[in-house]
């Protein structure tokens, strides 16, 4: 069998970040460093910090007043910090930059005085955060069918946000029938959907025109993994999320001659390269690497941790 690597693929500048921004923590103030939410959707990831000393929690009240907490990739509401600063907590903050940008976008919009639409799946972490700078001005829109059914006045002013995870095509659909409803509605200038997100489906889009069935490795909870396999599925290639190699099923290459592997956002690297050596002992025999675009975006940590590091 033939194998090709999809590139772009696994950790984006914003993953990479935040687990910096943990690991750093650590070093510099020592264990327990309390994270709330996972940092990334990744297993493996959280696992490896928690054996560094990292505690992940659901709710500010697990974390005993004065400690330490950072707040994970995904973001989170306004009431979150202010929480957090009642229960005198020391808080650093590893939000992605571009899910920050959103956050901007929906203050500037609802001071506008437009109606926010923001496209995403309602329960995802990173949805619950935009929606919770403006709370009573913003409507989670997850399908096209929910366009028609949206209780607003087609006339009303309205600006479209998006989660920063979603599939390219599906959120094209949903833009379209807002459009359709809602001919003057208001969106950033530049897309939401970030970097990553877009190159990672490019790249998969693209060795799928010669792969019969791909490999997305990543965590069942990962938005952008899921996405992935979507768009493979939806051109007509068979497609499996694998954690890691133990779940790849040697049934599955019964009569296929070429193979695509591809990895989501938060997935580190080392998981993938377990999945190709578990391939070759499977059957493959020839490794191609598709690149469709170099990566060399960069984002800094927050100031508290460098000023401390370079102290």
């Amino acid at each position: 069998m033939k194998l090709i690597i999809s590139s772009p693929r696994g950790f984006c500048a914003g993953v990479t970040r935040a687990i910096e921004i943990v690991e750093k923590a650590i070093t510099m103030w020592g264990s327990p460093i309390y994270v709330k939410h996972e940092i990334v959707h990744n297993k493996y990831v959280v696992e490896q910090l928690k054996e560094k000393g990292a505690i992940f929690v659901e709710e500010l009240h697990e974390i005993p007043s004065g400690s330490r907490v950072i707040f994970s990739a995904h973001g989170v509401p306004p009431k979150t910090f202010d929480d957090a600063k009642e229960r005198n907590l020391q808080v650093t903050d590893a939000t992605c930059p571009l899910v920050t940008k959103v956050h901007k976008e929906s203050k500037k919009f609802t001071s506008e005085g437009f109606k926010i639409l923001l496209v995403g799946h309602q329960n995802h972490v990173e949805v619950v955060g935009t929606k919770g700078v403006s709370p009573e001005n913003t409507i989670v829109v997850e399908s096209v069918e929910d366009v028609a059914k949206l209780d607003l006045n087609d006339e009303e002013d309205v600006a479209m946000l998006t989660q920063t995870t979603l599939s390219l095509n599906d959120t094209k659909d949903i833009s379209e029938a807002l459009y359709d409803r809602f001919p003057s509605m208001k969106k950033s200038r530049k897309s939401d959907i970030c970097y990553a997100t877009t190159n990672r489906q490019q790249a998969i889009s693209e060795i799928c025109k010669d792969a019969e069935l791909v490999l997305v490795v990543g965590s069942k909870n990962s938005s952008n993994s899921n996405r992935l396999k979507e768009v493979a599925q939806k051109l007509g290639v068979q497609a499996h999320l694998i954690e890691n190699k133990e779940h790849i099923q040697e049934s599955w290459f019964h009569g296929i001659q070429t193979i695509g592997i591809s990895a989501g956002a938060s997935t580190p690297e080392i998981l993938v390269n377990e999945c190709i050596e578990r391939l070759k002992e499977l059957g493959v025999t020839q490794v191609e690497e598709k690149v469709i675009v170099e990566e060399n975006i960069s984002f800094s940590l927050p100031v508290s941790l460098k000023d401390r590091l370079s102290e």
